[in-house]
């Protein structure tokens, strides 16, 4: 069987004040087992967990790292935290998706295990001046050195949405702001996407919603075109949201939320990329 130490940093308890990577650093290098599983502090594991785990890693003896599922509560069920669960069941099934084809563009330090000498031979590439960013970092420096990453369906770790739309953003800034400094083709090309998708479905929101005042410029027969890119995305994001199902994360409604989450998502996720660029250049060490 093989042997595994939990690692989760937390702050100001055993970072010595000096950031998750720093504690990361610590806990890994004062461990000495062949894995090391990481996880957040905040996160709810299932009974049995790791036995779970341990069927996990005897299922792929040759992997070097495994990505691991995350869930997310419904929280006090507002509709905020309703929208951040439908979101995250879709980012889940990305992320188990990609993995699966051989082309991983997400991982989360929330839920993940990796050979303890291959994060040791990783930490210089994990840019440790950027105070997060330790997870998706160590994707991109495991696949430029070609060593095996797979994705595993349990254990599945749960984590709490955030009640404040403010804490949300500037969550999502964060994540959005180490955009930079990825090189990971796989990534980019994930990235570039969603961007474009995003994009597109903003604008023909707004051709829509002004339709009436462009009527004379714009000919009748546009308007149910412009329709077409949203159930595209509707219906994409609907089959992430239900084959997230594969690791029990279910979302209770999801097609209401799903067109809940079409209609807001652009705005969101364009103030969530250019204000986390914008943060990261006047202040690249503060989050």
């Amino acid at each position: 069987m093989a042997s595994v130490t939990r690692i989760t940093p937390r702050r100001g308890i055993n970072d010595e004040g000096l950031g998750k990577k720093h504690a990361l650093l610590r806990l890994i290098t004062q461990a000495s087992t062949e894995w090391v599983w990481l996880t957040d502090d905040d996160v709810a594991l299932p009974p049995h967990a790791l036995d779970s785990l341990h069927a996990t890693l005897d299922a792929h003896p040759d992997a070097d790292l495994i990505i691991l599922p995350l869930s997310m509560s419904s929280g006090t069920g507002s509709l905020l935290e309703r929208l951040q669960q439908t979101e995250y069941a879709a980012i889940q099934a990305l992320t188990v998706r990609t993995a699966e084809r051989g082309h991983a563009v997400l991982c989360s330090g929330a839920n993940l295990l990796v050979r303890r000498d291959l994060w040791l031979e990783c930490y210089p590439d994990l840019h440790p001046d950027i105070p997060s960013g330790d997870d998706m970092f160590l994707l991109e420096a495991v696949k430029r050195r070609g060593r095996t990453v797979c994705v595993a369906l349990a254990p599945v770790a749960c984590v709490t949405p955030l009640r404040r739309l403010p804490d949300l953003l500037r969550q999502r800034m964060r994540w959005a702001g180490k955009a930079p400094r990825y090189t990971d083709p796989d990534i980019l090309r994930c990235g570039a996407r969603t961007l474009l998708a995003n994009l597109l479905v903003a604008l023909c929101e707004l051709l829509i919603l002004f339709f009436p005042l462009l009527a004379p410029w714009l000919p009748l027969y546009l308007l149910p075109l412009l329709f077409l890119p949203l159930l595209v995305k509707y219906l994409l994001d609907l089959r992430l949201i239900y084959d997230a199902r594969r690791f029990d994360f279910r979302v209770p409604r999801p097609r209401r939320h799903a067109l809940l989450l079409l209609l807001l998502y652009p705005p969101y996720i364009l103030l969530s990329l250019f204000g986390g660029l914008l943060r990261s250049r006047l202040h690249p060490h503060r989050w």
